[in-house]
């Protein structure tokens, strides 16, 4: 089945630019990058629809691909997409005499992952010239040509407040390429599953480089060190706050909830303080409402005090450290 998909830019352009939609959004989304991205109109650029509805928009695979679940109509989606767009940019190579193996690939969120497996896989037709992975990951089970992605420059993309995707699963894919020898230059910014400026600026100096026929590649940043206060879902309740040696304070707590954002610097306060004495601990209840259930947490924040596996005491409301380890029963700390 032949993707819709729309060609913009003029007879000019000296490559092919293959942009690369996410989950919910559609062939016009990332097209409003184009100004920024390509002020100086190198490209024709290349955008697709994704074939499976995802309302407001459209979708390129199912969730399960994303999550990790083997198998299943995920993964059958994901390689038909991929095969699909793998001959759209055959077709327009070839409708508008470019050169495949000097058109760059690049994608956000699902797009990214469909980029960078499209990029690097093993296939007898020419690699590109470069890889643009915004906000993704890399998906298991493509067989990925290492010795060929050797030389082919990719610029990996995150925000370090992603919360669909989080920055970690940007960080593996960097720290994957960069392992295999491929030059690769990443970059964090303080953004939710998004594009910004500053990442736009950043990608379109990248293509710049590309196209000049450099191969960018820059070490890879330390990673921070671990949160004070670490998330935990559903599936680590257990081991982590039931089964822990230690008491465990949990804030149960949402992003769009003004208190929880007050009392967030107050609980890490608290863990910096009580390191080696109590686990401090927090639970999104937006992603993990089995527990907010199990807990009845109706208001939030709400800090909770877990001793033995057993919810021992619980405070409501933003209030001063002193006054709430007070409440949970703790001994004060001037």
């Amino acid at each position: 089945m032949a993707l819709i998909h729309n060609v913009v830019g003029t007879p000019t352009a000296a490559r092919v630019l293959l942009l690369v939609h996410g989950l919910g959004a559609d062939e016009r989304d990332l097209g409003g990058l184009l100004p920024y991205l390509d002020p100086e109109g190198r490209f024709l650029t290349v955008l697709p629809r994704g074939p499976l509805a995802a309302p407001p928009g459209f979708a390129w695979y199912g969730m399960a691909a994303i999550t990790g679940q083997p198998g299943g109509d995920a993964d059958a989606e994901f390689n038909a997409a991929l095969d699909e767009l793998d001959d759209l940019l055959d077709e327009v190579c070839a409708e508008h005499d470019k050169t495949r193996a000097e058109a760059i690939i690049a994608g956000f969120s699902q797009g990214g992952a469909l980029a960078v497996a499209l990029g690097l896989r093993r296939s007898d037709r020419p690699h590109p010239a470069g890889v643009i992975a915004m906000s993704t990951y890399l998906h298991g089970g493509v067989d990925i040509d290492w010795d060929a992605a050797a030389e082919i420059p990719v610029l990996v993309q995150h925000g370090t407040n992603d919360s669909l995707l989080p920055v970690e699963r940007g960080r593996d894919l960097a720290k994957t390429l960069v392992e295999h020898g491929m030059p690769v230059v990443y970059s964090e910014y303080p953004m939710e599953h998004q594009v910004a400026m500053e990442s736009v600026q950043q990608a379109h100096e990248w293509l710049l480089a590309v196209s000049a026929g450099e191969r960018p590649s820059e070490a890879l940043p330390e990673p921070p060190p671990p949160a004070l206060v670490q998330p935990v879902t559903t599936a680590q309740w257990e081991t982590a706050v039931l089964r822990s040696e230690l008491p465990v304070i949990v804030d149960f707590w949402a992003p769009w909830c003004q208190p929880c954002r007050m009392v967030s610097p107050i609980v890490e306060q608290i863990a910096a303080m009580r390191e080696g004495a109590y686990k401090v601990v927090k639970v999104n209840i937006d992603e993990e409402p089995a527990l907010a259930q199990q807990y009845e947490v109706q208001s939030i924040p709400m800090i909770a005090l877990f001793r033995n596996g057993r919810l021992e005491r619980s405070v409501l409301g933003a209030k001063p450290r002193q006054q709430l380890e007070a409440e949970l029963g703790m001994l004060v700390i001037p």
